[in-house]
C-alpha cells in the first residue's frame, strides 16, 4: 500500500501541475497576452498522467490540439511551454507553434497537432523508424473520439498491426467532437470495437480514475515491449470546459456539467489519498507549489523577447534544390 500511496501523490502532483498550467493559460488568454486559440483539457488530466507514468524519456508521444496535459506528463518544461503559448523566442518551438503545436523532442514529445487524427500517422511512423533503427522506444498516440471517424484512424491501426509495430493508441473520449456529441456522429459499437476488429489488444477503463488508466496502460505497454504488437486503450472522460477558451458550451445543460464536476479526477484522487492517510497539508502544499511554478512560468514568458523577423526563416524544412 505504501508504494500505491507514493504513486498516488506523484500522480496528484502532475495532475495539479497540468490544471494550474491551463488555468494560468486561460488568464493569459483573457488578458490578451496569448495569441491564437487555446484548447484546455481540464477534467481529462488522469488519462495523460496515468499513461505517461509508464513511459521512459526515450519513448515517443504524439498529441492532439488539446495537448498541454500530454506535454507536462511527458516531462516538458512548463516555462518553455508557457513561453510558446505567448509566442516568445524562448518557447519550445521558438514561438512559432503556439498552443496547438508544442513539441519537445528532448523528452520524446513529437508534437501537439491541430489536425484531428493527425498524430496517428506520426506515432506509427515514429514506431516504424524506431524499429528500423533498432531502438527500444515505443510510441503512444493520444487522440479524441472525433478522430475514430477519420481515415488516419483506420490506416494507422491497420499499418501498425500488419507490421506489428510498438504503438499504444489512446482514445480520450471526452464526449464531444468540438461542439457535437460524438455519440451522434459515430456508427456502430465505437472505437474499441473497431480496434478489436483490426486485431489490436484492447482495454477500456474509466478515464477519470488515474489508477485504472495507469494499470491498464501498464499491462498494454508490457504487451507492446514484449514485441507482441500494438495495443489500444479506450478511456472515457469529460471535458469540463468548452471546446476552446471562448466556447461557453451552451450545447450541454448546467445539470450535466454539475454532475460531471462531481466526478472531477483531481478531487477524486485527493479524496482517495486522504482515505489512505495522506494529510490535507501535503495536498495543499502540492497545489501551492504548482501555482508558484506557473506564476514563475507566466512572469518568464512575459519578459521573454519575441522572435525576430529573421527567425521566421529559420528551422524551415529544406527539401533541397529542384530537379
Amino acid at each position: 500500500m505504501a508504494d500505491r500511496v507514493e504513486l498516488g501523490v506523484s500522480f496528484l502532483r502532475t495532475m495539479v501541475r497540468i490544471r494550474e498550467f491551463e488555468q494560468h493559460a486561460r488568464i493569459g488568454y483573457d488578458a490578451g497576452e496569448i495569441p491564437g486559440v487555446v484548447h484546455l483539457s481540464i477534467g481529462q488530466e488522469a488519462v495523460a498522467v496515468g499513461v505517461c507514468a509508464n513511459l521512459a524519456r526515450e519513448d515517443y508521444v504524439a498529441s492532439t490540439h488539446r495537448g498541454h496535459g500530454h506535454c507536462v506528463a511527458k516531462g516538458a518544461e512548463t516555462g518553455a511551454m508557457m513561453a510558446e503559448l505567448f509566442g516568445k523566442s524562448t518557447g519550445t518551438n521558438k514561438g512559432k507553434g503556439g498552443s496547438m503545436h508544442i513539441a519537445d523532442f528532448s523528452v520524446g514529445m513529437l508534437g501537439a497537432n491541430g489536425v484531428v487524427g493527425g498524430g496517428i500517422g506520426i506515432a506509427v511512423g515514429a514506431a516504424q523508424a524506431a524499429r528500423l533503427l533498432g531502438k527500444k522506444s515505443i510510441s503512444v498516440c493520444f487522440f479524441g473520439d472525433g478522430a475514430v471517424n477519420r481515415g488516419p484512424f483506420l490506416e494507422g491501426l491497420n499499418w501498425s498491426v500488419v507490421f506489428k509495430l510498438p504503438v499504444l493508441f489512446v482514445c480520450e473520449d471526452n464526449a464531444f467532437s468540438a461542439f457535437t456529441r460524438a455519440s451522434s456522429t459515430t456508427a456502430g459499437k465505437g472505437a474499441s470495437a473497431r480496434a478489436e476488429a483490426i486485431g489490436l489488444e484492447t482495454r477500456s477503463v474509466d478515464g477519470n480514475d488515474v489508477f485504472a488508466v495507469y494499470d491498464a496502460a501498464h499491462e498494454l505497454i508490457a504487451h507492446i515491449r514484449e514485441g507482441r504488437g500494438p495495443a489500444f486503450l479506450y478511456a472515457p472522460t469529460y471535458r469540463l470546459d468548452g471546446h476552446t477558451v471562448f466556447d461557453k458550451a451552451p450545447y450541454r445543460s448546467s445539470e450535466e456539467l454539475e454532475r460531471k464536476r462531481e466526478d472531477d479526477p483531481v478531487s477524486d484522487l485527493e479524496s482517495r489519498l486522504r482515505e489512505w492517510g495522506v494529510a490535507q497539508a501535503q495536498v495543499d502544499k502540492i497545489h501551492v507549489e504548482a501555482r508558484e511554478e506557473m506564476v514563475r512560468a507566466m512572469l518568464s514568458a512575459r519578459r521573454a523577447p519575441l522572435p525576430t523577423e529573421a527567425d521566421a526563416f529559420l528551422d524551415v524544412q529544406n527539401i533541397g534544390a529542384p530537379v
